[in-house]
């Protein structure tokens, strides 16, 4: 029986994978992205969408990338971004 990653071992697990380069290449936040997770903050405050979120929808519209790699699959399907109708979002859900 394979056993499910449930709570911190799916966050510690996707972090070593972000730092393994497995989904691209970490990049820097500059004083435009902050202004726009700002806006993107208090447009999704309903959610709500925190800073961490918002940096990644930043970027993503920065370096024209409709690829999101999260384990929070619930915020990002609802957020629109500037540059494509949604975010393919990775690692992708098992169905």
């Amino acid at each position: 029986m394979i056993a499910l990653l449930q709570g911190p071992a799916v966050e510690a697990a996707f972090l070593q994978d972000l730092a393994n380069g497995a989904y691209g290449q970490l990049l820097d936040i500059t004083s435009a992205d902050l202004r726009r997770m700002s806006q993107l903050v208090s447009q999704y405050g309903d959610l709500p969408l925190g800073g961490t979120d918002a940096s990644l929808v930043a970027v993503a519209e920065r370096v024209d990338s409709s690829e999101i790699a999260t384990v929070d699959h619930r915020h990002f399907s609802v957020v629109r971004p500037r540059h494509t109708p949604s975010f393919t979002l990775l690692p992708a859900l098992a169905s």
